[in-house]
């Protein structure tokens, strides 16, 4: 068993093998690259339709961690139908912010909870977000989504939009006078 250890070869793989929990922890907490694949996201990502190319993108996991993520921010986040389904959806609110729905959400009005958000597609009409399962926990978000890094023509920074219009920030117990369109 000595001489395995005095082999070279094997101290060289050794060597190599000491590195793969770095590498796992870097891919599990700091950075890894997705692909991101349906319409729900369009223009941002996969804006010309092909269902056999995707974009893929650079996920910053250490912003999680550190909660740097805002309104307008493009996430991945666990599927609150689906446990197993991990979604890409933008940022629209934040716990104590009013949104306007969009059907098919059966209250004109939420005000989103403590340690809550509201997601939503950038194409509303192919897109099941919090219009569709309500306020999602902050938990259920595992990365932000910074780049885009494929195809090359598209490569940079995903663009940070906001829904002004829609949305009250910070105000919560937002009464209405008047009809919302």
């Amino acid at each position: 068993m000595s001489k395995f250890f005095h082999n070279p070869k094997a101290q060289y793989i050794l060597r190599k093998l000491g590195w793969v929990p770095v590498f796992a922890f870097f891919v599990d907490h700091v950075y890894s690259v997705a692909s991101v694949n349906g319409r729900s996201m369009q223009p941002t990502f996969n804006p010309d339709s092909n269902k056999l190319r995707h974009d893929i993108v650079l996920l910053n996991r250490w912003a999680i961690a550190w909660r740097k993520y805002e309104i307008g921010d493009v996430v991945t986040l666990w599927s609150p139908f689906d446990p197993d389904l991990l979604i890409t959806k933008r940022i629209i609110a934040l716990e104590g912010d009013t949104v306007i729905t969009l059907p098919p959400y059966p209250d004109k009005l939420v005000n989103v909870p403590k340690g809550y958000c509201w997601v939503e597609g950038d194409e509303n009409f192919h897109s099941k977000d919090s219009n569709s399962f309500g306020p999602v926990p902050l938990g259920l978000i595992n990365a932000k989504v910074t780049h885009i890094i494929w195809p090359l023509s598209r490569f940079g920074k995903v663009p940070i939009i906001t829904r002004p219009g829609r949305v009250f920030y910070g105000v919560s117990n937002f009464s209405v006078v008047g009809n919302i369109v």
